[in-house]
């Protein structure tokens, strides 16, 4: 990883700089920028850069970037090479930070990660340090393997040495989502070599993306290294799916309980979860008199009032009349702590975080006496209504597996449910932008907030005429039917926009691939090949094969690419039901550990979804084709047994760029 680093910049203080997920893909940015008019100057910067997401640049104009680019290089005629352009962001990041002030409104730790990290933002809280070590000692406290580390000091840096080797961030995700990773796939082994390290991480930033967190600026190196703020980053965003996992109707149809009717069951099934833990909270506060609305787990409860209130009506038994009277906030911040003892809730912060309105802790409070104690009636009549929802399992399956991907595309917005975050069209321009870079006309794209229907359909129209333009197939789709969230449409598209990236990124690793595309046919006789080589007899005849249901072609397929990578000690003969699901969880892991970022559930592989068994294939197929040829297997190839496979490039330099945008945002 390292190596690959120094090849894109020499200086190693730049190198300090970023990570080397931000580098490839300033890399990939600047590539682009030069290959519009075959070179660059310092002049055609400023209105290149403004395509870029520089932290706190928002607000600037072109002319403002020119005008401070000239007062550090007069010459606006230089050519710019990579390491220069570097130094431009880097000071213009420090400009608009320092114009703009570096306090921004949003502090969610998503939004932070998607933001491009450098040296200039590297804080952590050590309160949110404490709490997450709080809640690691307490989850993961049995656990065989982790045990003899834990419990962990939280005044000390312990956690980012403990988080090295990979092994606690995997066992923090299966906590949060059980089953999301087999276990049999981590290296658990005392002493841990560099590539079994690069593996567990590898299997963790993979399974985190599956799972909804936001990764985009993060790479193995940076676990390795033990960066703070992106280790606290990703175990805030783990914490804070488990903590609000019961926060749906499925989990929980009691919520039926904050709604009238059955439009409204179906609004509170398309809001994220925070959304609903606050409805909820306004609902328990309402019963208490409370006048206030809550709309945040910041300011609004900076007093400690709510508080105070809510845990009146949750656990009566256990109040303190003294909390409502207290004058001083701090000192009624520590009585509801009391109170929460008493109830049994475990404690995420402290008395001064509530006064200081810790977002992230706040929230974990709240999600953690909704999980204790919700309040809600186990009789109640709206329950009902869940019985006349379509309850389509195939649906919210490809749903979950789409929202997943275009999270992990790095988008500036956050997709909580397919069906009504991309009514508006604007996640999809920023998703097709994404994956063909440039096609998007963004003069004529409206940006949210969006007040007016016909500016949504404007969006929507534009969408589904560059998905004719890429050759989907929309027949009778209009723009109106994504904005009416028309389920099976939406789920259309976004299948055939996951394929067309897959494809494009096998394209793209070949060498100048000669204008031909890659076809689903190729995939198939790839992987064919690829099994065969090893002198199997398994074989897949299409992508909708219900031989493919126990397992065995992808173990040998996966074996083939990487020998090691399969332990047969572990995979079972795929006859029953559950053998064919251990295999199948085994099947994605152990490809994720080797680094092909995929979305699929094992149910996909035992009910043999077609589409998510070519996003698998094709995954396996491009990790194999990124790995230089020196580091694959003895006596493999890539012409082997398929004259459709040409070489790939080693070079890194044009085909290394759109290799990196690629790979950063091509994720299955």
């Amino acid at each position: 990883m390292s190596g690959y680093v120094g090849i894109l910049v020499s200086d190693p203080w730049l190198q300090n700089q970023f990570t080397q997920v931000e580098l490839r893909s300033l890399k990939s940015h600047f590539v682009s920028m030069k290959r519009d008019s075959g070179k660059l100057t310092l002049g055609d910067l400023p209105a290149k850069m403004s395509r870029l997401k520089v932290v706190g640049s928002e607000n600037l104009t072109d002319q403002d970037r020119t005008s401070f680019i000239q007062d550090l290089h007069p010459n606006l005629d230089e050519d710019v090479d990579f390491e220069f352009f570097l130094r431009v962001y880097l000071k213009l990041q420090a400009h608009a930070t320092a114009t703009t002030g570096s306090g921004g409104k949003n502090n969610s730790s998503s939004a932070f990660l998607k933001a491009a990290t450098t040296t200039l933002l590297h804080t952590i809280s050590e309160s949110e340090k404490a709490s997450y070590v709080a809640h690691i000692n307490n989850y993961l406290a049995q656990d065989d393997f982790l045990k003899k580390y834990l419990p962990i000091d939280p005044s000390t840096n312990d956690l980012f040495e403990i988080v090295k080797d990979g092994v606690l961030l995997c066992k923090l995700i299966n906590v949060a989502v059980p089953g999301t990773i087999d276990e049999r796939a981590i290296n658990t082994k005392r002493v841990l070599n560099p590539w079994e390290r690069n593996e567990n991480h590898t299997l963790c930033l993979n399974s985190a993306k599956a799972v909804g967190c936001t990764v985009v600026n993060i790479g193995t190196q940076d676990f390795i290294e033990g960066r703070r703020h992106l280790v606290l980053g990703v175990i805030s965003q783990i914490i804070k799916i488990q903590l609000l996992a019961d926060l749906n109707l499925k989990k929980t149809p009691q919520l039926v309980e904050l709604v009238d009717d059955s439009k409204d069951v179906e609004e509170l099934m398309s809001l994220p979860p925070e959304k609903i833990l606050l409805r909820w909270m306004n609902f328990q506060l309402k019963k208490a008199g409370y006048k206030k609305i809550v709309t945040n787990f910041s300011s609004d409860v900076k007093d400690a009032e709510a508080y105070a209130h809510l845990l009146n009506v949750l656990a009566p038994e256990h109040g303190n009349p003294s909390a409502l009277a207290a004058k001083n906030p701090l000192e009624r911040a520590k009585l509801v702590l009391e109170h929460a003892d008493r109830m049994g809730c475990k404690r995420y912060l402290t008395a001064k975080d509530i006064v200081e309105g810790s977002p992230n802790l706040n929230l974990a409070f709240v999600a953690h006496i909704f999980q204790h104690r919700n309040g809600l009636s186990t009789q109640t009549k709206q329950i009902s209504f869940l019985e006349n929802l379509a309850d389509d399992t195939q649906i919210s399956r490809e749903e979950r597996a789409f929202r997943f991907w275009m999270n992990s595309l790095g988008n500036s917005t956050y997709i909580n449910n397919v069906f009504e975050d991309l009514r508006n069209g604007w996640a999809l321009l920023e998703s097709l932008d994404k994956i063909s870079p440039g096609i998007v006309n963004w003069k004529i794209a409206n940006k949210p907030p969006i007040k007016m229907p016909f500016r949504k359909v404007e969006n929507c129209n534009q969408v589904v005429k560059i998905g004719k333009q890429l050759k989907f197939s929309l027949v009778n789709i209009a723009g109106n039917d994504i904005v009416q969230g028309n389920k099976k449409l939406i789920l259309a598209y976004l299948w055939q926009l996951m394929r067309y990236n897959i494809l494009q990124l096998l394209k793209n690793l070949r060498f100048h691939s000669h204008g031909k595309e890659i076809t689903d046919a190729d995939i198939l006789e790839w992987a064919n090949t690829k099994v065969s080589s090893t002198r199997s007899n398994s074989r897949m005849n299409s992508f909708k094969d219900k031989s493919l249901s126990d397992g065995t072609f992808f173990l040998e397929l996966l074996s083939a690419v990487q020998p090691r990578v399969v332990n047969w000690s572990l995979v079972t003969k795929g006859v029953t039901d559950d053998e064919k699901k251990m295999n199948a969880t085994y099947i994605i892991s152990i490809a994720r550990k080797l680094g092909c970022s995929i979305f699929l559930l094992p149910e996909d592989i035992t009910e043999v979804n077609q589409k998510m068994i070519l996003t698998l294939t094709a995954s396996i197929m491009y990790w194999f084709l990124k790995q230089p040829v020196e580091d694959r297997p003895s006596g493999i190839s890539d012409s082997e047994g398929s004259s459709q496979l040409e070489t790939i490039s080693n070079s890194t330099t044009d085909d290394s760029a759109s290799e990196s945008s690629m790979e950063e945002h091509g994720n299955l």
